[in-house]
């Protein structure tokens, strides 16, 4: 009896050693994190070369050799073997150029929204793990703004993996009050505007507003709010986030949120300042049933903030299929069974399931950070292939809603 005394004292509780553990992986994290991007342990983009860049704006490669020629636009720094090599910023300053000087085409080169054409706020959500919803978010940021967009990627989830991808490491570099819940929290002494907390990115045309665990706290205090009659007009819990955004509109073209992974107050607070909504779904059946239960209580609480006065309509609902091996033939008929049930509300392409989204990760990028012999150059292409495809796609949706195709 002693001895068992002895060992319930000496033995370290639940509670302590998850704390122990959460501590030496953070610190962990941290330090592969400096040695991955020294020395200021910040993530930086890499440089695009004068056949990336031609691809990218839509003209020839002897004609960007001949503007770096006459001094038009951005100077590309020379390397050594006589290339040319340009930043994204670079890029984007020869959009600037060209759509000033080719103002019949000033919307192929600098497609940004014109007055009039409301910005697009896309949500993506499921509470399914695994169905690649922080990759799909971040390959459609880094997307819209290589083709020249301004855009705000809003973390929501406390989990922050989006934030991770951005170069952020939440417990070290986000601090208390700098997420969006600094912006939306309940109580108006401690509430922050929008721009203070919105960060700028290694990526040129985007901007963050980084997650943590912070965020739960405000799954935390709605229910508090709503019981003691807190919150009218834009101060309603579901309209709350909505309202923040709208404050800096007119900064953006695009607002991409990382829903959190379950339906909580601040899905539903995505769902209402949404214009549009892409559900990512992995075509297995264990999966597609996840997010039948998924929809089915979406249904409900639509139908309760509706009617609480909550307005939900969206531009466009596009279901995104994701990690899609197309050899896999139950994975085939599921992807059928989504066409056949939802029609053109499953997005025409699919991403594949590919080595090279999971490298990617691995080194917290996407496949458009990675350079050309990171991965095999076939595997590269084919998963860029897949992912310009999905893209393409979503991009197609915001420029109809826009009146322009």
């Amino acid at each position: 009896m002693d001895q068992m005394t002895t060992r319930k004292q000496t033995s370290e509780s639940s509670a302590a050693k998850i704390t122990r553990q959460a501590q030496m992986l953070s610190a962990q994290l941290q330090s592969l994190r400096t040695h991955m991007y020294p020395p200021e342990a910040m993530k930086s983009l890499r440089t695009f070369t004068s056949r990336d860049v031609a691809s990218m704006l839509g003209i020839a490669e002897s004609t960007l050799r001949q503007m770096s020629l006459d001094g038009e636009g951005a100077m590309p720094e020379r390397l050594e073997n006589g290339r040319r090599s340009y930043t994204l910023a670079q890029v984007n300053e020869l959009r600037r150029y060209l759509a000033t000087k080719r103002p019949v085409e000033a919307l192929d080169f600098l497609p940004r929204r014109r007055p009039g054409e409301k910005l697009q706020v896309i949500a993506v959500a499921n509470f399914k793990g695994g169905s690649a919803k922080t990759t799909t978010t971040v390959h459609l940021t880094h997307y819209l703004a290589l083709a020249g967009l301004r855009v705000l990627a809003i973390d929501l989830d406390p989990q922050a993996s989006l934030s991770a991808m951005f170069g952020y490491q939440p417990e070290f570099d986000v601090s208390e009050n700098e997420t969006i819940y600094a912006a939306i929290r309940y109580d108006e002494d401690n509430r922050r505007p929008m721009r203070d907390i919105i960060r700028n990115t290694y990526f040129d045309g985007i901007d963050l507003i980084p997650g943590n665990l912070e965020l739960m706290e405000y799954e935390h205090e709605t229910p508090q709010a709503i019981a003691s009659g807190g919150g009218r007009g834009d101060g309603i819990f579901f309209r709350r986030l909505g309202a923040v955004i709208n404050s800096v509109a007119d900064d953006y073209d695009v607002v991409v949120i990382d829903a959190p992974p379950q339906l909580g107050y601040l899905t539903l607070g995505a769902l209402c300042a949404a214009t549009s909504l892409l559900i990512t779904v992995h075509p297995a059946m264990i999966d597609v049933a996840s997010m039948n239960q998924f929809l089915a209580m979406l249904s409900d609480v639509m139908h309760v903030i509706e009617e609480r006065g909550g307005i939900l309509e969206h531009d466009f609902i596009r279901y995104v299929i994701t990690r899609h091996n197309p050899n896999d033939v139950p994975q085939v008929n599921v992807v059928a069974l989504l066409r056949s049930l939802f029609g053109e509300d499953v997005l025409a392409p699919a991403v594949v399931d590919t080595t090279a989204i999971a490298s990617a990760g691995l080194e917290k990028k996407s496949l458009y950070e990675m350079a050309r012999g990171s991965v095999g150059r076939d595997t590269l292409t084919r998963a860029l292939d897949s992912v310009d495809a999905v893209n393409l796609e979503i991009f197609n949706h915001i420029q109809s809603v826009w009146g322009r195709s």
